[in-house]
């Protein structure tokens, strides 16, 4: 590729001129989306039958909890939960409470048109024919209009499966951000995106560069972190090592997240990545995390619990450093206009 020419394709790295150099007044703060989706085996093969939409207990209960804390989560939300009139009535009053904001998620086996097999392959978005992937894209951003009066601006793909169309036709749906971007993991072996070496702070992207990727956050932690993602990937065709290190407290890989993370891993991160310099803290869960037996993550009471204790001593570390919540809205008017350079790449 040319050096001074790129597509937008959110697989390939940004230019330098493409990253986004935030308004100085924003400091460093965190934002939190929430991966709301249907409630399905996580162990079974992909179905476009076998789920529900039933954890609206635990969603009201998770809402409650962010807004006491002064947080404004963004819910990325798929067809099935935008679909079901309880849950999106829920939604509904959140935003016009001003608590909470809505963004479209794409699990292609459940989103229509159902025009390709249900399969591990096709269960990333991005790697369907550019028609499929439109085709799946304007009905879910239909269906959200219908429900809320306008369409959603933010996006993650389920599975974060971006293509190499994705970033085209989300500028053409008039989406204005993207967070799809999983920086420092590699699903090439699950038939998925390879999203390594790509930044951890946000950046233009797509052809026009008018959509904005805001990676999700994953640091590295321990003795070895300095060689970072290039130590993490020479590891890992070496058998039981990377569970070594990970051990020993010489190398870890820790994404901002409660699920599976312990809490003093997730300071540790929080730690790293502001000592990087990352402006944006991107924090993630899927919404069924929210109630007991839907995940691996919170399989009852106690992890329930453990779920909340786990935000309450982030959030404490959060506020002890400096990093304060900013909504959707305050990002997007930290972001500076574009660069006439940054539109000619």
């Amino acid at each position: 590729m040319n050096a001074s020419f790129h597509d937008g394709n959110l697989l390939t790295a940004p230019l330098p001129q493409d990253m986004i150099a935030l308004d100085p007044a924003f400091g460093t703060r965190f934002m939190l989306f929430v991966d709301t989706e249907e409630e399905f085996d996580w162990d079974a093969p992909f179905s476009r039958s076998a789920h529900g939409v039933t954890a609206l207990t635990g969603m009201a209960q998770g809402q409650a909890y962010f807004a006491a804390a002064g947080v404004k989560p963004v819910y990325v939300t798929d067809y099935p939960v935008i679909d079901n009139d309880a849950a999106a009535a829920m939604m509904a009053q959140w935003v016009s409470d001003g608590a909470a904001d809505i963004g479209a998620h794409l699990h292609p086996w459940v989103n229509p048109p159902h025009v390709e097999e249900v399969s591990a392959p096709n269960s990333y978005v991005g790697f369907l024919p550019e028609a499929v992937e439109r085709a799946k894209l304007e009905a879910l951003c239909r269906r959200i209009e219908e429900r809320f009066g306008r369409r959603p601006i933010a996006y993650r793909a389920g599975r974060y499966g971006v293509g190499p169309n994705s970033a085209r036709l989300l500028e053409e749906a008039g989406f204005r951000l993207d967070t799809s971007v999983r920086s420092r993991f590699d699903y090439h072996r699950q038939h998925g995106p390879d999203f390594s070496g790509l930044p951890q702070n946000p950046y233009w992207t797509g052809p026009t560069r008018a959509l904005v990727e805001l990676p999700l956050s994953t640091a590295f932690v321990g003795l070895l972190r300095g060689r970072g993602e290039r130590l993490y990937r020479a590891t890992q065709a070496m058998g039981p090592l990377p569970g070594v290190l990970a051990r020993t407290g010489m190398l870890s890989r820790v994404p901002l997240t409660p699920e599976g993370i312990p809490v003093q891993d997730a300071i540790a991160a929080i730690d790293a990545l502001i000592e990087e310099g990352v402006r944006v803290l991107n924090f993630s869960f899927h919404s069924p995390t929210l109630e007991q037996g839907f995940t691996p993550y919170v399989r009852d009471e106690a992890d329930r619990r453990a779920f909340y204790a786990w935000w309450d001593a982030v959030l404490a570390h959060l506020a002890r450093r400096g990093v304060a919540a900013a909504s959707l809205d305050a990002l997007l008017m930290a972001i500076p206009a574009r660069t006439e350079a940054c539109k000619a790449a």
